[in-house]
Formats: structure tokens, sequence, C-alpha cells
């Protein structure tokens, strides 16, 4: 019997390369609860993991590129992820606990109740809602 295609849902997941992978997944997951959904070991000791915040999704992997110079931490903010939540001020103040840095603080502006910070990785993150 023939498998029926299933129609998907067209989505965007980030899949965001950092220095140290194991150490971004615990971040992420102690900093905005998130679960893992899918995890791939690499024979040379690397991971790829996808991660879920109610629902949302993305992907998290180290940078085994060898090239050293791709190791260093993100210094630019080109690339912000905005992540919806219906309370933005606590998974914004459990962020900063479990180590991210405030850009500002949540307030309400232009139509929603945000604040921005930037994680150990060099990473921006909006988070918040519409009001």
């Amino acid at each position: 019997m023939a498998q029926k295609d299933i129609p998907l849902k067209t989505s965007i997941a980030p899949w965001l390369t950092v220095a140290d992978g194991p150490k971004a997944i615990d971040f992420y997951k102690m900093a905005f609860d998130a679960v893992e959904t899918y995890r791939l070991e690499i024979p040379d000791g690397g991971v790829v993991v996808k991660l879920s915040v109610n629902g949302a999704e993305f992907w998290v992997s180290a940078n085994n590129s060898g090239d050293e110079s791709n190791n260093q931490p993100l210094v630019c903010d080109n690339i912000r992820m905005i992540l919806t939540v219906s309370d933005p001020d606590s998974f914004f103040a459990r962020a900063l606990k479990a180590g991210a840095s405030e850009v500002f603080p949540v307030g309400e502006e232009h139509g929603w109740r945000l604040g921005r910070l930037v994680d150990p990785f060099g990473l921006h993150w909006e988070i918040g809602r519409p009001l």
C-alpha cells in the first residue's frame, strides 16, 4: 500500500551555527524552556539539534569547519530572532538569568510589548507579543 502524501505547512526555521553547540543547546533549554524534537550526533563529536519553544522551531549546531575565525561570538545585529510568546516579561527575565544580556528592557511601543537581548553567542532576540 502506497503512503499518501501528507501536505506540509510551509515554515521557515532558522539554523543557528555557534562555536559551542552543546552549550548553546543547554542555554536555549534554560532560557526559553526549549525542547529537543530532533538530535543528530555526528561521528566527529558534533551535534545538530532541532529545538521547539511552544511549537516555534529552530536548529542549533556547532561550527565544525575547522576555521577558528568562524568560532568567534557574533557581533552584529543584522539578523534578529523574534520570539512571540504570551508572557514576554517572564521569558525575558528567564533568558537574562540564564546568561543573556539586555539590549533594551521589555516595554510597550509600536503596538507590541517587547524587549531585546543578546544571547551568550552574540545572537539578538526580540521577545514580545502584539498588544
